[in-house]
C-alpha cells in the first residue's frame, strides 16, 4: 500500500482495529472545566447563598442569615428549573446549604453552618491520599468517568498510572490544606473569617487543580510510548 492510500480492511477483520484517540477527541479544556464547575453562572450561583449568609449574619444575627441563605438557594434552583437548565449544581448547593443551616439552627452556633463542608473536605482529602497509596488513584477513575467516556485504558499505561497517582496526592494535599485553614478558623470561633475563607478556598483551588490535571494528562497522551527493543 502506498503512502497516502486509504487502508482497506480485509474481510473478517475487526472494524474497530486501527482506531485512534483522534477519532474520538476528548472535550476541550474549556468544555471540561465548564462541565465540572457548572460554568461561570454555576460558580456564581453556588457562591451566592454563602455570601448572603455571611453578609446577613454580620448585619443581623444567625436566624435571619439562615433564612435568607436558604431562600436564595431555593430561588436559584427554581429559576434553573423554570429555564430548563441543568439543576445538578444548584441542587448540590441547596443540599449543602440546607444541612449546614439545619445544624446551625438546632445548635444556635453560626459556625456550624460551615461544619458539613469541613467534615466533607477532611474525608475527601483522606480518601484521595488513601487511593494513591493503594495504587488506585481516585483522580484517574474520575477522569475515566467525566473525560474518557467511562474507558479506563490508563490502567494499562504506567506513565498515566504514575501521573494520576501524583495528581491524586496533589488533590489530597491541597484539599486537606484548605480544610485545615477552615478548621482552624472554626476552632478559633472566627465566624466572619470562616465565611470569607469558605468563598476564597472554594472554587479557585478547585479550578486550578482541574487545569493542572487536564494539562498533565494531555501532556502525557501527546508523548508517544517508545516500544521496547526486540531481543535479537
Amino acid at each position: 500500500m502506498t503512502a497516502g492510500q486509504p487502508r482497506t480492511d480485509s474481510p473478517g477483520s475487526d472494524p474497530t482495529a486501527g482506531r485512534t484517540e483522534e477519532e474520538e477527541p476528548l472535550p476541550s479544556l474549556t468544555e471540561q472545566m465548564a462541565e465540572q464547575l457548572g460554568g461561570w453562572r454555576g460558580m456564581v450561583e453556588s457562591s451566592i447563598p454563602v455570601i448572603v449568609f455571611v453578609v446577613v449574619n454580620i448585619i443581623t444575627e444567625l436566624r435571619p442569615a439562615l433564612i435568607a441563605s436558604m431562600a436564595v438557594a431555593v430561588l436559584i434552583a427554581v429559576v434553573r428549573l423554570v429555564q430548563r437548565r441543568p439543576v445538578r449544581h444548584a441542587v448540590n448547593g441547596l443540599v449543602g446549604i440546607g444541612i449546614g443551616a439545619m445544624i446551625a439552627w438546632r445548635t444556635g452556633d453560626e459556625r456550624n453552618f460551615y461544619l458539613p463542608g469541613i467534615l466533607y473536605g477532611i474525608v475527601y482529602g483522606l480518601v484521595l491520599l488513601g487511593s494513591a497509596v493503594i495504587r488506585q488513584p481516585l483522580v484517574g477513575w474520575i477522569w475515566s468517568i467525566i473525560a474518557a467516556g467511562g474507558r479506563s485504558e490508563w490502567r494499562q499505561d504506567p506513565r498515566l498510572v504514575r501521573t494520576f497517582t501524583r495528581l491524586t496526592v496533589l488533590w489530597g494535599v491541597v484539599w486537606l490544606a484548605k480544610v485545615g485553614v477552615q478548621a482552624g478558623l472554626y476552632l478559633a470561633e472566627m465566624e466572619t473569617a470562616l465565611g470569607i475563607a469558605r468563598l476564597l478556598l472554594g472554587y479557585p483551588p478547585y479550578a486550578l487543580l482541574l487545569v493542572i490535571t487536564i494539562w498533565a494528562v494531555r501532556r502525557v497522551n501527546r508523548v508517544p510510548t517508545v516500544p521496547a527493543p526486540l531481543g535479537g
